[in-house]
């Protein structure tokens, strides 16, 4: 393993309080990497939406993770990508992993504006988050006991935030990593329905999922006072890239680690033991 870090440089992780992002940072930590969180509340700060905190924020460091919020399938997320790229090259910040999303147009655009920066790239291209049943915003209904979502049948492969968090560790430490692309799902396909009958089975609670018609969703979601950028987004999403055309599995996990990918079951298992879907009283 050759890697790119003396203890006097950081890695910058952009997005480094987010679901992936916390995780890299730990691992980091525990390998005695160095570390800064890119994130608004950072020091110093990074922020997407203005630029000038950028430059700052590359300063000494000797490779980033980059994430972008709220997700690179919104408009103009690939040119901020290919924009922050560039000027890392230029301040000598070479080493870029980048988290990419499957069957997203925009997504897709990103990876390839990181692929022409003349950086020493990796990508991740994951499918959706397991998490996003345990620390987004699907958790709320879940303690509520009832997912409601515009979406039937459609199989998902979703994937552990953990498993994409020990690629983008192994991709910041060992050099044959580099130019890699890794598509990253579970191991199986699964729909949302049976996700939800998995976190029943394992917290032993009566909970249910409902597929609704997507305009009641997106009117729930206002009278929740989700912001407009993510309302969005949710909606791209629901509209767009679950239509079935990620419903494929791949083997990036066990190309860069030489492992399957954790199963949902077992991220349904761990989460009820942790207390997740418990509510608090």
């Amino acid at each position: 393993m050759t890697t790119f870090h003396s203890s006097k440089f950081p890695v910058l992780i952009v997005g480094g309080t987010g679901k992936t992002g916390r995780r890299v940072a730990k691992r980091l930590a525990a390998l005695g990497l160095p570390v800064r969180i890119g994130s608004r509340q950072g020091t110093p700060a990074f922020d997407w939406e203005n630029p000038d905190t950028w430059a700052v924020a590359l300063e000494g460091v000797s490779a980033a993770y980059i994430t972008y919020y709220p997700d690179l399938a919104v408009p103009g997320a690939a040119d901020a990508v290919g924009e922050l790229a560039r000027l890392a090259v230029r301040k000598g910040v070479k080493r870029l992993v980048l988290l990419s999303g499957r069957g997203e147009p925009e997504a897709q655009r990103a990876e390839q504006a990181l692929q022409a920066s003349g950086a020493d790239w990796t990508i991740v291209r994951a499918s959706w988050f397991a998490e996003n049943f345990s620390e987004s915003f699907f958790r709320e209904p879940i303690l509520a006991g009832d997912l409601a979502l515009p979406v039937q049948g459609v199989r998902e492969p979703f994937i552990h935030a953990d498993d994409i968090a020990e690629i983008v560790v192994a991709a910041l430490t060992d050099t044959r990593h580099i130019g890699e692309l890794y598509e990253v799902t579970g191991p199986r396909l699964i729909t949302f329905a049976e996700a939800t009958a998995e976190i029943a089975k394992a917290t032993r609670r009566d909970i249910h999922f409902t597929p609704i018609p997507h305009d009641v969703f997106m009117q729930g979601l206002a009278a929740d006072g989700v912001p407009d950028d993510v309302a969005a987004l949710i909606d791209e999403l629901f509209r767009s890239v679950l239509d079935g055309r990620n419903e494929y599995l791949t083997d990036g996990v066990q190309r860069a680690l030489g492992r399957a990918p954790r199963d949902f079951a077992e991220f349904a298992q761990a989460g009820a033991a942790a207390g997740v879907w418990e509510q608090v009283k």
